[in-house]
């Protein structure tokens, strides 16, 4: 009786173990390949529960989240201007197809990644050999980006590999290349800023040489425009004298003199030197006579 229990429970154990052996799981995140003897029977892209044959079929298990190849230090490649300039990326890639990925890399993530590092670094040096630094630098960032892209996941899907996105997080020159471009920046906006003030002058003399050209058309329009209305004063003015004489002559005469005489003695100071009998005391030798001259 004994012995039936115990050999009862050693078959309840080994068939646990069986089908321990004979069963896997795959979760949302994981591809899995069924490989019997070295060769793949089966590849389990959805989660679940799934059997295979015990101490025959191995099981290989693949994580399907994106990973990141971010390199430790910056690497240097040359312009089309022989100039060397530092380039620090990284790639963001995942497994798409777990078959292929194996029978390419045989499942091993760091051949990928040397491989996916191997593609960047050549497609990075053929892109920045056609361009210049300042095109490297902050120009054509953007299309370097997704060239690199493109041309990476296409060499990526032949080992089963997609790559979403390749960054450039930094691109500097070297030191000594630095101090060369910023010397030859610095010239350049001197060079500009002295053009820009030269052109400034330029236009400012321009400028206040109208303004004196307008300046003096405008006073001799106006010293014109002034003579002639003097003139027309002046012509109204004899006219009006005229027509005064002819009305009464002897009054006309009479008050040209005071006009004179109030011009002659403006200032008490005023001191006039004339033969007493000159016509221009006329009307003033007769003024206390009662009309006699």
């Amino acid at each position: 009786m004994n012995r039936n229990i115990g050999t009862a429970l050693v078959v309840l154990v080994v068939a646990l173990v069986v089908a321990s052996m004979s069963v896997f799981t795959v979760d949302q995140r994981q591809n899995v390949i069924v490989a019997r003897l070295g060769e793949i029977v089966s590849v389990k892209d959805k989660p679940g529960i799934y059997l295979k044959l015990p101490l025959v079929d191995r099981v290989r298990v693949f994580d399907t989240r994106i990973l990141t190849i971010d390199t430790d230090d910056p690497d240097l490649f040359l312009t089309s201007e022989k100039k060397n300039v530092l380039v620090d990326s990284f790639v963001k890639w995942r497994i798409i197809d777990v078959k292929q990925y194996y029978v390419s890399v045989q499942g091993d993530e760091e051949r990928a990644r040397i491989r996916l590092t191997q593609t960047v670094n050549d497609s990075l040096r053929a892109e920045f050999g056609k361009r210049t630094i300042h095109d490297v630098v902050s120009g054509e960032r953007d299309d370097i980006m997704n060239v690199m892209r493109e041309k990476v996941d296409s060499d990526a899907r032949k080992i089963g590999v997609q790559v979403l996105d390749v960054r450039l997080k930094r691109v500097d020159l070297p030191q000594e290349v630095s101090e060369s471009v910023y010397g030859r920046m610095q010239a350049e906006r001197t060079r500009v800023a002295k053009q820009l003030r030269s052109l400034g002058s330029e236009e400012s003399e321009k400028i206040r040489a109208t303004a004196d050209r307008q300046r003096e058309v405008i006073i001799a329009e106006a010293y014109r425009d002034a003579q002639r209305i003097k003139g027309e004063g002046d012509a109204k003015a004899s006219a009006i004298y005229a027509k005064a004489f002819q009305g009464d002559p002897e009054f006309f005469a009479f008050y040209r003199s005071l006009d004179a005489y109030r011009a002659s003695f403006r200032n008490k100071s005023d001191v006039l030197i004339l033969d007493p009998s000159s016509q221009f005391f006329k009307y003033m030798k007769g003024a206390g006579g009662g009309g006699r001259r």
